[in-house]
Formats: C-alpha cells, sequence, structure tokens
C-alpha cells in the first residue's frame, strides 16, 4: 500500500511533538550480493552465542564463509540501487502489485478475522493501494472511503471496489474530517513514513469514539535484514522503495501518544520455503538486484539459522475509548 514518505529523500519532517528534524538520506544504496551472504552467515553464527548450534554447524559456516570469498562469480556483482520514494515506487508497481503477493497471505485473515468481530460502518482503507482491503470491507458490510497518494493505485482500487469513495491523500493529513469513521485499515505503508506519530495521531483523529483501527506491516526484524521492496526503474536500473524500521515499541508509543488502547498484537511468520534444489553462484547473482533474497537459497543451512524464527509481519488492533 502506499503513503507519502516525507523526508524519505532527505529534508525536514516534524514528529508530532513540536520538534523538526532534520534528515540527510543517500539518494543511492550500495548492494553487494557478497555483503548480503557474509551477512546472513554473521547472524547465524552470532546464534550459535546461545548454545543453539553445535560446533559443526560453526565450522560449517566458517568453511562456507571461506568459498564464497573464493567465488569470482561474487567478486564484481555488486550495485548501486536507486532509492525510490513511495508515489514514484508504486506507480511503477502498480501494474503488478496484485499478483502472487505472500504477505496478502498472511495479514489478510487477520485482518479478516478482527473485521470480522465488528459491525459493520464507515470505514476508512488508509494507504489503499490497489483496494484489495477496501474490497475486503465492502463484503463486510462497511461503507468504504479510501485513501491514497498514488493515482494510479488509486485507479485500480476504484475498479476493484467500485462502490467506494477513494482520494488522493497522504497518511499525514488525511482528507477526512473529525470523528467521520468507525474503522480505520492501514496495510504495508507505515514502514514508509519516517516516523508514526503524525500518521496515528490522523488516524486517532478521524475515528469516532469506541473506533478502532488495525494495521498490519512488515515486521522490523525483515526490514533490519534488507526486506525492502524491489522495483525496476524506467531506465532499467534497479531501486528499492524508501522504507524505514519501526521497532515493536515505536508502534505502541505512537499508539498511546494518540490516546489508542491496544487490543491485539500478532507477529505471524511466512511458511519457510525449502529450494528444491541450490542454485549456481551465476544463476543467483544474475537476477539478484532485483530480488535479493534467491541468494538465501546458496547459503540454505545459514539462511534459516538467521531468519527461519524471524517474524515476516505485525498486525495490530487499537481503538479509540468510547
Amino acid at each position: 500500500m502506499t503513503c507519502a514518505d516525507g523526508a524519505a529523500d532527505g529534508g525536514a519532517y516534524f514528529d508530532g511533538t513540536g520538534v523538526t528534524h532534520v534528515v540527510s538520506v543517500d539518494p543511492v544504496i550500495y548492494e553487494n550480493p557478497l555483503a548480503y551472504l557474509l551477512g546472513l552467515e554473521g547472524v547465524a553464527l552470532l546464534r550459535s552465542f546461545t548454545g543453539r548450534f553445535d560446533r559443526g554447524f560453526v565450522d560449517s559456516r566458517i568453511a562456507e564463509i571461506r568459498r564464497l570469498l573464493d567465488d569470482e562469480a561474487l567478486a564484481e556483482a555488486a550495485v548501486e540501487v536507486a532509492r525510490v520514494d513511495t508515489t514514484e515506487g508504486y506507480r511503477i508497481w502498480s501494474g503488478s502489485y496484485d499478483g502472487p503477493n505472500g504477505l496478502f497471505d498472511i495479514d489478510e485473515p487477520i485482518i479478516g478475522a478482527i473485521v470480522g468481530t465488528l459491525s459493520p460502518g464507515v470505514a476508512l482503507d488508509a494507504a489503499c493501494g490497489t483496494g484489495r482491503v477496501a474490497a475486503l470491507l465492502a463484503e463486510r458490510g462497511h461503507r468504504v472511503l479510501g485513501v491514497d497518494s498514488s493515482p494510479d493505485m488509486l485507479a485500480h482500487a476504484r475498479a476493484r471496489a467500485p462502490l467506494g469513495r477513494f482520494l488522493l491523500g497522504d497518511l499525514h493529513d488525511l482528507p477526512v474530517p473529525d470523528d467521520a469513521v468507525d474503522l480505520v485499515v492501514c496495510s504495508l505503508a507505515l514502514t514508509h513514513v519516517p516516523v508514526l506519530r503524525p500518521a496515528m495521531t490522523e488516524f486517532a483523529r478521524v475515528l469516532r469514539p469506541g473506533g478502532h483501527l488495525i494495521i498490519s506491516d512488515m515486521h522490523p526484524e525483515g526490514v533490519r535484514r534488507g526486506f525492502v521492496p524491489p522495483v525496476r526503474r524506467a531506465d532499467g536500473g534497479p531501486g528499492r522503495i524508501s522504507t524505514h524500521q519501526h521497532s515493536i515499541g515505536d508502534y505502541l508509543r505512537a499508539a498511546l501518544s494518540a490516546g489508542l488502547q491496544v487490543r491485539r498484537c500478532e507477529e505471524p511468520k511466512a511458511e519457510r520455503r525449502r529450494p528444491s534444489g541450490a542454485p549456481s553462484t551465476a544463476e543467483a547473482v544474475g537476477v539478484w538486484e532485483l530480488w535479493p533474497w534467491c541468494l538465501a537459497d546458496l547459503v540454505p543451512e545459514a539462511a534459516e539459522a538467521a531468519n527461519g524464527d524471524v517474524p515476516t509481519m505485525v498486525v495490530w488492533h487499537f481503538q479509540l475509548p468510547g
């Protein structure tokens, strides 16, 4: 889903407390497949210090690291990747966004279960993207309002949920009156804002007393490991949509400061895919700049140790007191 990300490429933003922050962000991300693989090995080795793995595992990791360092296919495969703001990134992605996306399979059952406990009313799909959540809400009997910063995404949303009303807007300044909705749902968007408090304050502002807020997002541990949406830019070069890591505590502090109360928190994991066969380094390097996680298949034991029990998403249910 999409939203304006404020200072994603540098500039100033307000954190909702009267403090102005100046952000300087390098517009280019340097990505090296060897560094990614060594990072997986390093995390796996660190976890061995908890006693989880034996000497054989550690010896295997060190031997694998030596092989990686000697692999000529990795030696000169680094690229510089453009940092793309959300409006441009999701314009590029809008045509294929509804294709196979494992994240949807994770958050939709949880969102649906929470929505199923609520009475139908006026629901806002904030950063609605192509309208997948808006359609779910309409099917459950809600009168749907959608807001997104991407005109391209909004065009898809209007076609997908024709009874909804969809507006161009920003999570920091929603084009919605105070106390106007019974439910706000925001899915896969808040990782694109530099700080959470302004968006949480806006959600609380538009909610009626007793209203509910559901948020799903990439888990901060996934963002920490580089799970950042990739896109192919118009010039053919790789890009990453600007993304920020927010801890679980960041979500909680921002919600509490906006007067919201916690009803539920889930940290679901994706079903881990086991590679059918290890690709060659050359095969992996051939596609890694657009899908860097394919490199994990080169070091499956290290990848499983580093990431196997890491949650994929976080889903929150908050409520504004009545």
